[in-house]
């Protein structure tokens, strides 16, 4: 008989994660009184799915270590003392001459808040709210202003040669042999990257500079030609996070966990070294994952303008379907579109039908893997008691064709019909078919999965889709799909599965013929007959 594996934690890839952590820092012999896990986002443009993936992947490594029996603090750092690059796709021209800048050194062109890195951290704070994310957030212009990482700075200024021979001995790039790892905001024209670092003065807490101008996304960026100094125990610049930050960052916080995306793998590996050899700190503990991509197989970017936004997300969907889909899996590109978001619905309610032991699988170490991915998407404090699960696209197929106005209390009263609900809405439930009447509004039409059928099946919906052109009672379209499936031989089970597929995206729903109605003939057999063409 072979030995069952023994299943560390809730069974998910975060738990392996937070105990090889604590091994690890356990062998370095650092306190474990405190296990910190860092987050670093950025600043400068719109946060979209990949950046709250980020936080939910390391703040799910954090809980994973608290459910071993250690105490451990999320740490939010936002880098808003980071300059602009680049203007967004969809905001407004007149940013431009403000390339360069520090980001909380902009107006915000929406002038509800006091800059436009303040709008734009603030529109990833809420979706992080929204999600039930606690975080100690840390913003880089108080960090830098008030100090906190004076002591790492004056390293790297004094050890600035060593920094720049590690910079070009794993990425090639010479910059940082000439010129300090650090960047003064310069005095006169208030730009960050197009000054140069030149000197430092080790008894002053001070470097001199040069405005000599940068090239940024291709571009050359003019300086003013200023020549000043500046007291970085003022925070009036800021380090490289190519050649530093990062390393700065981690010794002075002791962060022990940052998983990062493959996008700045060699600045990673140049900070690992900085933090070893010159800051006298073992670095945390990585994982490395990959971009989410656009239909395209472009990554999601702020400045390709094929944002997707968490808000977004949540107009349709929960955030707990948007959790599933950042910790699901940690590796590997992903496709990713609104699309995607139905299928994500219906995914999470058959995790909480694991979870509650309402689907039983023969392996318990999936079992248990799938049992911890539910507590997880719901940050460990996931509902009591199962909810009124309904497919999605039943719901929009049904918003579709209820009355104006009287949406809820039509759906309400087909789902009690279809035995999917007793009693009155539950709130959970409210909120579901909101989703759904945002999805109708903006889209019409159900999201559907392509399901491949066989010759036989397409000659069977066929034969269906005109049955349901001339038969008007329920009763008797349900007997013709029985029929249908045995003329066609094809087990009633199996054609009942693949339209719910064709239909509603998953294997099971309500009572079919019933239902083909319910939801208009015309509606029924425009997505049919989109199967049969595919």
């Amino acid at each position: 008989m072979r030995r069952q594996e023994r299943i560390i934690g809730h069974g998910t890839w975060y738990d392996k994660t937070a105990v090889e952590i604590i091994e690890r820092e356990r062998r370095l012999g650092r306190d474990l009184s405190l296990i910190r896990v860092e987050s670093g986002v950025a600043a400068s443009g719109i946060p979209h799915i990949g950046s709250f993936s980020e936080v939910t992947r390391n703040y799910a490594v954090s809980l994973a270590v608290e459910e071993q029996g250690y105490k451990a603090e999320f740490i939010l750092f936002s880098d808003n003392k980071d300059g602009l690059r680049s203007v967004p796709a969809g905001l407004p021209e007149s940013l431009e001459r403000y390339i360069g800048f520090p980001v909380t050194e902009i107006p915000d062109p929406f002038r509800c808040h006091e800059s436009y890195g303040d709008h734009m951290v603030s529109l990833l704070l809420e979706a992080l709210d929204e999600a039930g994310i606690e975080y100690t957030l840390i913003k880089g212009a108080d960090a830098y202003a008030q100090g906190l990482l004076n002591e790492e700075i004056r390293l790297l200024l004094e050890n600035a040669r060593r920094v720049g021979q590690i910079v070009k001995e794993e990425t090639g790039q010479e910059k940082y042999l000439e010129a300090l790892p650090y960047f003064p905001v310069c005095g006169s024209c208030g730009r960050i990257y197009t000054t140069k670092a030149y000197k430092f003065l080790p008894d002053e807490d001070k470097v001199l500079y040069r405005c000599e101008g940068m090239e940024i996304k291709h571009k050359w960026l003019e300086g003013c030609g200023y020549e000043g100094e500046a007291d970085y125990t003022r925070g009036e610049g800021k380090l490289s996070w190519k050649a530093g930050e990062f390393a700065a960052r981690w010794r002075a916080l002791k962060i022990r966990f940052e998983a990062y995306g493959k996008d700045i793998a060699d600045s990673v590996r140049v900070n690992d070294r900085i933090s070893r050899e010159i800051l006298g700190y073992e670095p945390p503990m990585h994982a490395q994952y990959e971009m989410f991509l656009d239909r395209g197989g472009r990554k999601i970017s702020k400045s390709k303008g094929n944002v997707f936004t968490p808000q977004l997300w949540f107009r349709y969907g929960s955030p707990q379907s948007m959790i599933l889909l950042t910790l699901k899996r940690f590796v590997g590109t992903r496709s990713i579109s609104v699309d995607d978001i139905p299928r994500y619905m219906d995914e999470l309610d058959e995790l909480e039908d694991v979870y509650f032991g309402r689907k039983k699988l023969r392996d318990p170490k999936e079992e248990a893997k799938l049992k911890g991915l539910y507590e997880y998407c719901w940050f460990m404090n996931p509902p009591r008691r199962p909810r009124i699960h309904v497919p999605y696209n039943l719901l929009v197929s049904l918003v579709k064709v209820a009355p104006e106005g009287a949406e809820l209390r039509f759906v309400a009263e087909k789902l009690r019909e279809y035995r999917y609900l007793r009693n009155s809405l539950t709130p959970d439930l409210e909120r579901r078919i909101r989703y759904a009447l945002n999805w109708v509004k903006d889209f019409e039409e159900a999201a559907g999965i392509t399901v491949e059928i066989s010759g036989r099946e397409k000659e069977a919906v066929a034969q269906l889709i005109e049955r349901i052109r001339t038969i008007d009672d329920p009763d008797a379209l349900q007997s013709s799909i029985f029929e249908i499936a045995r003329d066609n031989g094809i087990k009633p089970r199996d054609f009942f599965r693949t339209l719910y597929l064709i239909l509603l995206g998953v294997d099971s729903g309500p009572r079919l013929g019933p239902y083909l109605l319910d939801m208009g003939k015309e509606n029924a057999i425009e997505k049919l007959e989109r199967s049969v063409k595919a």
